[in-house]
């Protein structure tokens, strides 16, 4: 990595690969694998997220085994494969996110609604529509934020992955610490999630007054002792960890009492919002059935102040695919190989054919008869405008914090597109049915497009051809798309949404929940959706980064505290030293330990997905919720930043990469 990755305004990057250079991509072993891989990770992805409502990010495992191939086939000058190999391979986690959070909502109510007809090829369009959409809506918006904007935004996940694919050719000690660390991160976390020797998680209600104060006045805190989630908040950095922790602080420690004292144990009705018994539930489920709503409110307010502030970049790629037609010339020859891109006129062509395929599989498999035309232009219509708006929303989030808010950002989308469809005449069940299909497209797309800017960042910093990136991605949507679909159904037949021992799907759930009574008259919480809004708006004014807050308001709390930890240690190990290029030395040292954290607790996430998949438990249940465990917990977490901190201020000037 060069200091671009930290530091604004440097001269031109050099990366990995020389743009002059002629490098091995997509060949027929890295485009094999890189299949291989998508269809793999999509059905281990698909029945986790569905299981236990999480989708692990495929591209760092991904990256580890395209390296570990390479290096056990004694592959040489492999890192361009490598790329190829991890960038197809990381379909499966965007298209599975954006399925899963959406499409089994219809099961759902299919239980209760049973003329609602769920198939393979619902799934399967929604899914690939929307994941083709959102590679064309971002790749026009490549070079800004890959290219223009490089050190201006950490691109934690990013970092990590380039890290892994960089060590598969390095000689220097950097590949022995990022193996290190990565064993060190990836046991920790296994032995967590596997074993539960200690707690995922400290409350603070194991103490007794702990319990006391959350039951009296709904104050809680709760904190991930995750390796990999402290390795995500030092390449995050101090600034952004703590704005985001800002946010959830606020939720946490003001509104959800507030809420409680306000609202009290009756049902209070305050401009068309339902407050029911706030003061009998505990604070997660304030949270959940309420506060966690102005965080959605946030996100889209503080999305719209992005949209606006990139309003320069987006009319300057629609003048871009404007000129496209207007030239003869190919202006692609004149970029060199590290900056060449689809043409416009391809990006262009296709999002047209892909709207026009959208279009008609509204018109002839979602909308109903009645008035069909109108709303399916209508359904169309709302599908463009968000996906291609709240992509720059998406790349924003995955570039600060490497998480994507595609669930708030979806149910803003369902209720948004819930209430034009109602004021179109579509109502009741095949309006329900209608809203999860373009809830489900829109969500794929923004969940692709989160994906797909990590991707070329990735590619970006080791010298990838974009436009090999880009092509190749089409055909892992497509592979992602065919293999969520056959997986969803699958599950559903063995496990089902609905009943006893069925799969859990918190998602889709809330989507279901909250798409129901908009389609039977019923209003949205409008109020906390307001509150969120006023809270951007005023943030915005203060010159507060809005987005990073609002995802600390969204984001549950235990997975944000721990960014201000890493952050904290990120700061101190990059100024204990008046030497400059001392600091600098340890803080990137410090970067290939925490990248070793990620890609060790991802790595042992997808083999611990796969243990519960084959019914294989050794988890001591009862152990890992005792007071007991959170001890041991704190004293493990304090020995991990420990090693993290004394490794990093172990780093010598000419250590540096």
């Amino acid at each position: 990595m060069s200091e671009n990755n930290s530091k604004p305004n440097k001269p031109e990057y050099n990366p990995v690969m020389s743009p002059q250079g002629k490098w091995k991509e997509a060949t027929v072993y890295s485009v094999t694998i890189g299949l291989l891989m998508t269809i793999i990770f999509s059905a281990a992805a698909a029945y986790l997220g569905l299981k236990v409502g999480q989708v692990f990010e495929a591209a760092i495992p991904i990256a580890i085994i395209a390296v570990g191939l390479s290096t056990s086939l004694k592959r040489k000058n492999a890192i361009g494969e490598n790329v190829i190999i991890q960038s197809i391979g990381a379909c499966s986690g965007g298209i599975v996110a954006g399925a899963i959070f959406t499409l089994p909502a219809l099961y759902i109510l299919q239980a209760k609604y049973p003329q609602i007809q769920v198939d393979f090829i619902k799934v399967f369009l929604s899914s690939l529509l929307g994941g083709v959409i959102g590679i064309l809506f971002m790749i026009p918006f490549r070079k800004y934020f890959v290219k223009d904007k490089d050190g201006e935004y950490p691109f934690p996940e990013a970092t990590a992955t380039t890290q892994v694919i960089k060590s598969g050719e390095s000689e220097s000690g950097g590949a022995k610490i990022l193996l290190l660390s990565g064993l060190i991160g990836g046991i920790y976390d296994f032995i967590v999630a596997s074993f539960g020797w200690w707690s995922e998680t400290i409350y603070t209600t194991a103490t007794h007054w702990g319990s006391v104060v959350a039951d009296k006045v709904k104050l809680m805190a709760k904190f991930n002792v995750g390796a990999a989630v402290m390795g995500l908040g030092y390449i995050i950095g101090l600034k952004y960890a703590f704005i985001i922790c800002c946010g959830s602080m606020l939720v946490w420690f003001v509104i959800i009492p507030l809420m409680s004292w306000l609202c009290g144990a009756e049902t209070v009705t305050f401009l068309g919002t339902t407050f029911e018994g706030v003061s009998q539930l505990g604070p997660e489920a304030i949270f959940k059935n309420y506060a966690r709503q102005i965080g959605i409110g946030g996100i889209a307010v503080a999305g719209i102040i992005s949209i606006i502030k990139s309003a320069g970049v987006i009319k300057s790629a629609v003048g871009l695919a404007t000129k496209s037609f207007s030239k003869k010339g190919g202006e692609q020859q004149q970029e060199i190989r590290t900056q060449r891109d689809l043409s416009m006129k391809i990006i262009v062509l296709g999002l047209v054919l892909s709207l026009a395929v959208t279009f008609l599989f509204f018109y002839f498999g979602v909308i109903p008869d009645s008035n069909k035309l109108l709303l399916s232009i209508v359904a169309l219509l709302i599908v463009t405008i968000i996906a291609f708006l709240f992509t720059t929303v998406a790349a924003n989030a995955i570039a600060i914090v490497g998480s994507n808010p595609v669930s708030g950002m979806t149910l803003m989308t369902l209720i948004l597109g819930s209430v034009v469809l109602v004021a179109f005449g579509l109502n009741g069940v095949p309006g329900m049915v209608a809203s999860m299909i373009i809830g489900g497209v829109v969500c794929t797309a923004l969940s692709v497009a989160g994906s797909f800017i990590t991707d070329l960042k990735i590619g970006y910093w080791i010298g990838s051809t974009p436009k090999v990136q880009e092509s190749w991605k089409f055909i892992g949507t497509l592979v992602a798309a065919a293999t969520v679909g056959g997986v969803m159904i699958v599950l559903n037949k063995t496990y089902g949404f609905t009943g006893e021992n069925a799969l859990v799907a918190p998602q889709a759930n809330a989507m279901a929940a909250v798409i129901e009574p908009l389609m039977s008259g019923q209003g949205a919480p409008w109020v906390l959706y307001g509150i969120g809004a006023i809270i951007a708006l005023a943030l915005n004014f203060m010159k507060v980064p809005a987005l990073a807050f609002a995802l600390g308001m969204f984001i549950p709390i235990d997975l944000n505290l721990p960014l201000l930890v890493g952050g904290a240690i990120a700061w101190y190990v990059g100024s204990r030293s008046k030497d400059k290029a001392l600091n600098e030395a340890r803080v990137s040292k410090g970067t290939l330990i925490a990248s070793g954290f990620i890609a060790g607790g991802a790595l042992m996430g997808v083999v611990s997905a796969i243990l519960k998949f084959a019914n294989v438990d050794f988890f001591a249940k009862s152990w890992a919720e005792s007071g007991g465990a959170q001890m041991v917990a704190i004293v493990a977490y304090i020995a991990v930043a420990i090693f993290l901190i004394s490794s990093s201020m172990k780093a010598k000037v000419q250590d540096k990469q």
